[in-house]
Order: structure tokens, then sequence, then C-alpha cells
């Protein structure tokens, strides 16, 4: 449970006359500055090239664990959910996830290109991606390696009629090599990394040109 710290009515008072009188003053603690991590690294714009005969392909809106969507780096422990202290995602977990999806597909020779909304091409399939699980666990206790635990929900549908054409999950379990954050932050992007590779050469496979 969170604790919430209240004024008493004198120290409110102090305080008051202390913003009043010299406008910079505060007196409540001042946190930590968090240190800032990142996982799935774009590809420079070189690196992207256009497939010959692509199929468009719609990414629909899915879920992603609420836990774990914001910036924090959920951890679980003997079934405890905590966030790593002084710890951040440069942006939330679910902006990176869909910078990293669509730099997955675009490094990708296959056939498939995602599509935007909007987008004058005509998609012939539509791709959901949900994301169950994107946390940290810590099964040998607090203090060992912790291993990240990333697992998607994919479901391909023609878009004519949204009949379903193929769904399945993928899971990886990446190891940290030990109990530090640029370890665990490594293991996150290795995850998230071979995650995406199976999802990118199973949606060539189902999405064959209509």
């Amino acid at each position: 449970m969170i604790r919430r710290r209240t004024l008493a009515p004198a120290a409110a008072a102090l305080a008051v006359t202390a913003l009043t009188l010299g406008g910079c003053v505060s007196l409540l603690p001042k946190s930590k500055p968090a240190h800032l991590y990142r996982f799935g690294q774009p590809l420079a714009a070189e690196a992207v090239t256009a497939p010959q005969g692509s199929v468009g392909v719609l990414r629909a809106s899915a879920t992603f664990q609420r836990e774990a969507a914001g910036d924090r780096l959920l951890t679980i422990t003997n079934g405890k959910a905590a966030y790593v202290a002084e710890t951040r995602w440069v942006a939330p977990a679910t902006v990176l996830w869909d910078e990293a999806v669509l730099a997955a597909f675009d490094a990708d020779p296959g056939p498939v290109r995602i599509l935007s909304r909007g987008e004058p091409a005509s998609a012939a399939y539509v791709l959901r991606l949900d994301v169950r699980n994107f946390e940290t666990h810590y099964t040998a206790g607090p203090k060992a390696a912790p291993t990240v635990i990333v697992r998607v929900r994919a479901a391909i549908t023609r878009g004519t009629d949204r009949e379903m054409v193929r769904e399945q999950i993928f899971e990886k379990r990446v190891p940290a090599a030990d109990n530090r954050v640029t370890a665990i932050v490594a293991a996150y992007d290795r995850a998230v990394a071979e995650v995406l590779r199976e999802v990118v050469a199973w949606t060539n496979a189902q999405a064959q040109p209509v």
C-alpha cells in the first residue's frame, strides 16, 4: 500500500510562508533522478528496405499488460509485484514495443508490410499482438539474477471478412547475466528481439498473397 504524508496545520502554514517569501523554496523531499533505459533499438534508416511483392497487413489495436505498460520495470518475487527503484524506460513500454514491432518488420525481407491506419493501400490481413507478460521474475530469490519473461498472443485475420486465419502464443524467458539493471535491460532487449523474430516469420508464413 502506498503511504501518503500530510502536513500538520502548523507545518502547512510554514510551507505557505516559505513559498511566499522565497518563491523557489520547497519543504518537500527531493526524489533521486531516475536512470533511463530502452529496449528494441530502432534500425538505421539505410538498413530498411521495402520488400518486392509485399502483402499489406494492418496492425490492429491490442492490449499490453497494464502493470508493465508504463515506464517502470515490473518485477515479481514470490508472487509479490514491485518496480525497480530509480529506473525508468525512456518512454512507456507500450511506445517502445510499438517501435520495436515496426523495426522488426521493416528489417525483414519477407512479403509482409505493416500498414498504418489511414494509408490508401488496402490490407489483406489484420495482425493483433497482445502482450500478456512483460516482467522480471526473481525465481531464485531477490538477490539472484532474475529472468525476463515476454509473452505475446498473436492473431491474424483476413482483412475482408475478419475471419480468423490463425493465432499463436510466443514466449521467451531470458535469464539476466546478473542482478544489475543493465543486465536486466539487456535481457529485455534480447527477449523482445527473439519474440519478434518469431512473430515476423510466423506472420510472413500466414499472410499469403490474396
